[in-house]
């Protein structure tokens, strides 16, 4: 069949129909290039004395903001949502929660624990869910009595994180006495507590649903472990990790090797908890972190910087740092851990040789106590 000739593609359409082509692709490409997310950054998570929230950007290694927090007493433990827009701290003197929106600085959650002749207090234990719908305190009530104190059951406080400025617990769980941490399982069915041992509780009702041995383990030639840790920061590996002290029984007291140091952790995913020596006790360590991409790496600290080998129960090696430290933390890429606490400095140490790299000084001189430091990614 013979097309007219008036029908007949021309050169020049042809050329036009390819250059629409390309700029039709050319503009679709950049258009799904401009629709991807910013990589989040990484912003650390402190607080220091009067009472201020810092939030510290770890890239331009200083402070991109502080938040002042209303009522007496300095900020205890810091645990942000999961989106990482809003920080829950525990302040006036551990009787108090607050939810700090950190993109106004405006206090956008408030409770009060104490009520009537019942005075409460949080000690340590504070965590979000994983959905970011709920916070779950720790709380030691005493009722005051007109000549004596009457002391509560320890407790679990359950709110909902839209409660506003006058929020009342939801519910309240049961709790075994010494719990020092709150940690969720990575799917959100199991609310870790660990105080003698580790008890995973359900999150609805407080249900024991399984108890792992820590304090009691039946451990042949050990005593118990004195496992000492107070600090939250799991977040980057969804590992928990803790030094502990122990004494070994089938040798001599004078003996070095009686006395030793070693690691308990416990995976938020399998809910599989191990405990490991790696040394014989010579220096004190406050906390430790677990490297996210090279998971057998745990880094602790106090007035040094340990590496440690989970995959050999092993130190790997040790620097010295220019004062104590009682927190630390780790990038999510696994480069950088992040000495913090005591003073007003937070130290940058490389992961793979413990050089330093560099630090964040927090203007007015203030210290950081015995805060949390927490990463959050925005």
């Amino acid at each position: 069949m013979t097309v007219p000739y008036a029908m007949r593609p021309k050169a020049g359409d042809w050329f036009m129909r390819r250059m629409a082509f390309r700029a039709i692709t050319v503009l679709a490409v950049a258009f799904l290039v401009g629709a991807q997310p910013v990589a989040a950054k990484e912003y650390i998570l402190t607080s220091v004395k009067p009472n201020t929230l810092v939030l510290a950007d770890l890239a331009a290694r200083k402070v991109a903001r502080t938040y002042k927090i209303a009522g007496p007493g300095p900020v205890l433990g810091i645990a942000p949502s999961p989106d990482g827009k809003v920080a829950y701290v525990v302040t006036n003197h551990w009787g108090s929660l607050v939810g700090i929106d950190l993109d106004s600085g405006k206090e956008v959650f408030h409770t009060d624990f104490s009520e009537g002749d019942l005075r409460v207090r949080n000690i340590f234990g504070l965590e979000v869910s994983p959905d970011g719908k709920e916070i779950f305190v720790l709380q030691a009530p005493v009722r005051i009595g007109r000549s004596e104190y009457h002391v509560e059951d320890t407790r679990i406080a359950v709110y909902h994180r839209d409660g506003g400025l006058t929020a009342k617990p939801v519910r309240f769980l049961p709790v075994p006495r010494r719990t020092t941490y709150l940690l969720f399982s990575a799917d959100g069915s199991k609310l870790y507590a660990v105080n003698w041992d580790v008890t995973a509780l359900d999150p609805q009702d407080g249900h024991v649903l399984g108890v792992q041995k820590l304090q009691h383990w039946e451990r042949p030639n050990y005593a118990e472990p004195d496992v000492f840790g107070v600090w939250s920061q799991f977040e980057q590996s969804g590992v928990f990790v803790s030094p502990y002290f122990v004494t070994r029984t089938d040798l001599d007291p004078k003996d070095p090797a009686a006395a030793k140091t070693g690691l308990v952790t416990l995976d938020l995913k399998s809910g599989e908890l191990k405990t490991a020596d790696f040394e014989n006790t010579s220096v004190v360590i406050f906390s430790s972190v677990v490297n996210p991409v090279r998971r057998n790496e745990v880094f602790s600290v106090y007035s040094t910087l340990t590496k440690t080998d989970l995959a050999t129960n092993a130190l790997v090696k040790r620097v010295n740092l220019p004062h104590t430290y009682y927190t630390i933390n780790v990038s999510g890429d696994g480069k950088e851990v992040y000495t913090a606490g005591t003073q007003n400095d937070i130290g940058i140490y490389s992961t793979d040789t413990l050089e330093k790299l560099g630090e964040i000084k927090i203007p007015g001189g203030a210290d950081q106590s015995i805060t949390w430091v927490r990463v959050v990614k925005r």
